[in-house]
């Protein structure tokens, strides 16, 4: 008798990438694929994917699990609830954050969130960390210390009363990536416009939910990419622009990737999908649809739309933030708490992709094979996960969603399966869901079940890569040939 080829073989389905989609069976071995083609060998088991849809399972690159808040408040999510919504969702790689407060110590912030995820993680996972104490040890000591051992990219925040980072100290965090090798990444939002609309909505009785979007005037997001964009510019220092939410944000990163700047930057399905409108409800349900920057209008929505398509935008993640509607998140202040006083966050983890194929492959809007890019492959790309993760190559780990593209899903609350208690999308259908997914090669869901051991997620340790590179092309400040022979880099 003849001894199977591969250990796994999934038969008959259209194999999709964010180049071509084409009938092939997927061949897997151990943890990787071995194979893609037709006719291929026997194996020790088979999947038949007849009518339906391979696909590389989902990197989702900014999720908020098991964190806790500059004011004290932990999000809803472990990292087993959360990484269990990801994979019933279709994906099979989060990078989450480890978050440094003021007065942190960045070495044991990660210790801590590495236990965590050890415990709990069902899927692989890498972190950004975040940075909100810049100080020299953090910097000199702690930051290269922790590039090296795998953690190629950080996160700033240009808001918050008690996470946002200065101009000076951005630009010393800029050269300490640089210097590493890391990626930066930015929340970038004007903090003193934000903090002016703030005060000026309370102290005239404006403290709604739905003020929340008013008082991140447009304005503040489009000034912070700029200055943003300049300073890192000034260092040559690559940068990603997370959850972009209006058209002027769009157009000012298009305006730099057109002068040749290595600006890379993400949006949200919040962004996509929802809008101001979505706040404006009775009481303090509009809570649920706090985040921020916030949802913003139709026309912007069609702006991120267009960007997306001309490839301004290379990315799609959830920024999954979950609170619950109750005492431990939303109400932590209250049961009747204004605007300024509630968590900030909407969850999403789960959802991602199914709302993002229902647009973009159930109803045409940009395809299949975008839908793979912006969701999978081109974030694995930027984060130096690739080929690893985000791929149907031979070679690649065996992350895998197999879609059926006819399923019809409604959302709602109980649908999901993190620990929010609920889904800003309910009540909207969705055409596409995935049915099987692999993480590694083990079938970690099928059929609405769950399989995967709660621990059995693995650490990705990574560099900056490719994308962090600098251009190697320094401004005229910063060039010793045109600035009186200073070396500043």
């Amino acid at each position: 008798m003849t001894e199977p080829a591969y250990d796994l073989i999934i038969r008959g389905g259209r194999v999709g990438t964010a180049t071509d989609v084409f009938e092939a069976d997927v061949a897997i071995s151990g943890e990787t694929i071995a194979a893609v083609g037709r006719g291929l060998g026997l194996a020790r088991r088979e999947i038949d994917a007849r009518g339906r849809l391979v696909l590389p399972g989902g990197v989702d690159s900014h999720c908020h699990i098991e964190q806790l808040s500059a004011a004290g408040i932990m999000n809803a999510d472990t990292f087993e609830s959360a990484t269990t919504s990801a994979a019933f969702g279709g994906t099979t790689t989060v990078i989450s954050f480890a978050a440094q407060h003021v007065g942190m110590q960045l070495a044991q912030v990660l210790e801590d969130y590495h236990a965590l995820a050890r415990k709990g993680a069902v899927i692989d996972y890498a972190f950004h960390m975040i940075i909100a104490d810049p100080t020299k040890d953090t910097l000199a000591r702690d930051l290269p210390a922790l590039i090296k051992q795998g953690h190629g990219s950080i996160k700033i925040f240009m808001t918050y009363d008690r996470l946002k980072i200065d101009d000076e100290p951005l630009l010393d965090i800029l050269v300490a990536a640089r210097e590493g090798g890391a990626m930066l990444c930015a929340h970038a939002e004007n903090h003193g416009i934000i903090s002016w609309m703030v005060k000026r909505l309370l102290a005239r009785g404006y403290t709604d939910p739905r003020y929340h979007a008013i008082s991140h005037a447009r304005f503040s997001e489009a000034e912070a990419f700029n200055r943003l964009i300049g300073m890192a510019a000034l260092v040559d220092q690559p940068i990603m622009i997370f959850h972009v939410s209006t058209a002027e944000g769009a157009k000012v990163i298009r305006h730099a990737r057109g002068q040749g700047l290595k600006v890379f930057a993400e949006t949200c399905p919040q962004y996509l999908f929802l809008t101001a409108d979505d706040l404006d409800r009775p009481g303090v349900e509009g809570t649920k649809w706090m985040c921020s920057p916030p949802p913003r209008r139709v026309d912007d929505q069609e702006a991120l739309w267009t960007a997306l398509a001309l490839g301004d935008l290379q990315t799609i993640s959830s920024d999954h933030a979950p609170y619950r509607f109750d005492e431990t998140g939303k109400l932590r202040a209250g049961p009747n708490p204004n605007f300024k006083q509630v968590a900030n966050g909407l969850p999403g983890l789960e959802v991602r992709l199914p709302l993002l194929f229902d647009a973009m492959v159930s109803n045409g809007r940009l395809g299949l094979e975008k839908f793979v890019e912006l969701t999978a492959t081109a974030p694995a790309k930027i984060y130096n996960l690739h080929p690893r993760k985000g791929s149907m190559a031979v070679g690649a780990d065996a992350d895998i969603a197999i879609w059926d593209p006819s399923r019809r899903v409604t959302l709602s609350d109980g649908v999901v399966h993190d620990r929010a208690g609920y889904t800003p999308y309910a009540g909207r259908t969705v055409q596409g869901w995935p049915v099987t997914v692999l993480s590694r090669g083990r079938a970690i869901v099928d059929n609405g079940k769950l399989s995967a051991v709660p621990g059995s997620g693995q650490f990705l340790s990574r560099s900056g890569g490719e994308a962090a590179k600098p251009t190697g092309r320094l401004v005229a400040d910063m060039n010793p040939e045109t600035n009186f022979g200073a070396k500043l880099l």
